[in-house]
Order: C-alpha cells, then structure tokens, then sequence
C-alpha cells in the first residue's frame, strides 16, 4: 500500500524534472521553492543544509527572498544569518 501524499510533496520523478534554479542551494537541489509551502520549509530548514559556503547562502537568500515575494510567503529575516533561528515569543501586554 502506497503512503498517502500530501499535496505538497514532491516525489523523486518531479524532484528530478526540476531545474537546479528551483531550489534555493542549487548544487546540492536542496530546499525546492516551487510552492508557498516548499517556500516555508527552505526558511525554517536553512540553517539545516550542510556542507555550503557562505556565499551559497547569500545566493540562497536571495532565491528564498523572491520566492516568497513571488508566492505571497511573509518572510521577517533582513539577513540569511536570521534565516531558521527561532524566533523570541512576543511578550503579552497584561
């Protein structure tokens, strides 16, 4: 029995059609940023990646930025240093 996919994964055939241009670390086709989900994922697992320069970051950065511009995904990071850090909870006026 297959497992039920969501509709947001991406199976390997559609992971292989991919150009390296869809993915914010495109020598390693790491974090897709086909979807406004997948866009998600490449902001919350971007410290995650291993094994890039700096500069990959920098570039990665970008691609994440327009991605999400591009499919309405809020984004706060300024820096690809804020990118996958947890964020302080806001502090409750009572």
């Amino acid at each position: 029995m297959a497992a039920k996919r969501t509709s947001n994964e991406l199976d390997a055939a559609e992971r292989d059609a991919m150009p390296d241009s869809a993915y914010a670390f495109p020598r390693e086709r790491k974090e897709p940023l086909n979807d406004a989900s997948h866009v998600r994922n490449a902001i919350a697992r971007f410290d995650q990646v291993q094994d890039v320069t700096d500069e990959e970051r920098r570039e990665a950065f970008r691609r994440i930025r327009r991605a999400a511009d591009k499919f309405g995904v809020e984004m706060s990071a300024t820096r690809w240093q804020e990118l996958g850090k947890p964020t302080a909870p806001k502090k409750s006026k009572s």
